[in-house]
């Protein structure tokens, strides 16, 4: 499927982030769509908001808010002139549904005009991506106050990783954006999501990958397993894993049969094997508020699907 781009015209592109459990109350997705393809992201249920489907649409037709930087300085300028303005707005967080750093951007550079916007207003803002080409606007991020980067990271293994993601970012590109905006100053972490049940939970696959973010400088680290959100984003998943894993597909309708999320005790049990290794190679074990999910938390025009998923706060 040939991929196309279409500008849209967005009326605001700060988007109320409403769960009490997020770190920030405002997100920004410069792109709807995403050319990724990962097939477990959360954020394929938004394209049938417009009226378009959950598949193949989902990667190949990216619609690009061409006019973002314009529509977020206007809402900040109303913003800030509100009482506590400020206050309200607080840290924003950039990529939280899809990611700001995926192929469009190298030609069309919305998020880095968003990004000119937040320095010229002094905004803290974090950002989650699993794209190297966070790096050419390693000059703002430096001027933006209280700036994070949480790339995503789950395995080092090529065949899991070509299964699962088929057009993201190699892992070793990923490890080299950590390593190169600590190099810069910049505090950049690791989400070792979405851990895959029987696929990359097992020590063999996160102790090398816990080894690698560690000497990659890594500021944090946060873990989270799989949660599948929807029925579309159930399926599709499920068609992946019946491709490249198919054994698996059984202990994986098991595990998923009465939620969204894997059963207590299992996360409980992940948790606790990523937390010794992330001790045993020098990082903190880190545990924002519980909140389920491991997709990117979805913009305020995501409305309520079967249950609201998000990224940013995990609950192993």
């Amino acid at each position: 499927m040939k991929t196309t781009y279409e500008p849209i015209h967005a009326k605001q592109v700060l988007n109320a982030v409403k769960s009490p459990s997020m770190p920030f109350d405002w997100s920004i997705n410069p792109y709807r769509g995403c050319q990724h393809g990962c097939s477990f992201c959360y954020a394929r249920s938004t394209h049938t908001f417009l009226g378009l489907a959950t598949d193949d649409t989902f990667q190949h037709r990216i619609l690009v808010k061409h006019n973002a930087a314009e529509a977020l300085e206007a809402q900040l300028q109303r913003m800030l002139k509100s009482r506590n303005g400020r206050e309200r707005i607080g840290k924003v967080a950039l990529g939280t549904a899809t990611d700001p750093y995926q192929q469009a951007e190298a030609k069309e550079r919305i998020t880095r005009q968003c990004l000119e916007v937040l320095v010229a207003y002094g905004i803290p803002a974090s950002i989650t991506t699993r794209s190297p080409l966070i790096l050419q606007d390693a000059d703002l991020l430096a001027r933006l106050p209280d700036c994070t980067v949480h790339v995503s990271l789950n395995t080092l293994d090529r065949s899991i990783w070509r299964s699962f993601e088929p057009m993201s970012p190699a892992p070793s590109e990923r490890l080299r954006t950590v390593a190169g905006l600590r190099e810069r100053g910049i505090e950049a972490g690791v989400f070792i999501a979405p851990i895959l049940p029987f696929l990359t939970d097992g020590p063999d696959q996160l102790e090398p990958l816990v080894q690698a973010v560690a000497e990659a400088g890594a500021a944090f680290v946060m873990g989270s397993v799989l949660r599948l959100n929807t029925a579309p984003v159930k399926s599709w998943f499920f068609a992946a894993l019946n491709q490249h894993y198919p054994s698996l597909a059984r202990r994986y309708a098991r595990l998923y049969a009465d939620s969204p999320s894997a059963p207590k005790p299992f996360r409980a049990e992940v948790a606790g094997r990523l937390d010794d290794l992330l001790r045993s190679h020098g990082l903190p074990s880190y545990h924002p508020l519980a909140s389920p999910g491991n997709g990117d938390a979805p913009p305020s025009d995501a409305k309520n699907t079967e249950q609201r998923p998000v990224q940013l706060a995990f609950d192993l």
